[in-house]
């Protein structure tokens, strides 16, 4: 097992959850209806992202003893990588008009690359960054060699 396919957020409010990432520029497939969506699929770059109630995800997971968000951070981020700062700064600007809470605004990084944070509706921390010595290849997937 060498890969992830796809990458399931738990949602308070999935109308909601929806409407936030389709205004980031996410692409949905919506199972349900636009008004009461049971399941939503990305069709983004790469892996999938989907988005699903998170009482019923708990539940798929273990019914009888069903496991508990806990409040403050997970320790699990979400990332976007851009390809300049200008890139990084438009996508938080536009998480930010989507009612993304800024954690961190874009600045330079102890690591020498340049990026900030947001968290998106339901408290899921995303990193936005950049870093001029990343290659990309051609699905716009980070490469790390």
């Amino acid at each position: 097992m060498n890969r992830i396919n796809l990458i399931t957020l738990g949602v308070k409010d999935m109308k909601h959850s929806l409407q936030f990432y389709r205004k980031l520029g996410f692409r949905a497939f919506v199972y349900g209806t636009e008004e009461n969506p049971e399941v939503v699929f990305f069709d983004n770059e790469g892996s999938r992202l989907s988005l699903y109630p998170l009482e019923n995800l708990s539940d798929d997971i273990n019914k009888a003893y069903p496991p508990q968000k806990k409040e403050g951070f997970s320790g699990i981020t979400l990332a976007f990588n851009g390809k300049s700062e200008n890139e990084v700064n438009a996508v938080m600007e536009l998480a930010e008009s989507a009612g993304a809470k800024i954690e961190k605004r874009p600045q330079r990084l102890f690591w020498g690359g340049y990026g900030g944070y947001f968290t998106d509706p339901d408290g899921y921390c995303w990193e936005v960054a950049y870093g001029d010595m990343w290659k990309f290849d051609d699905n716009n997937m980070l490469v790390v060699d």
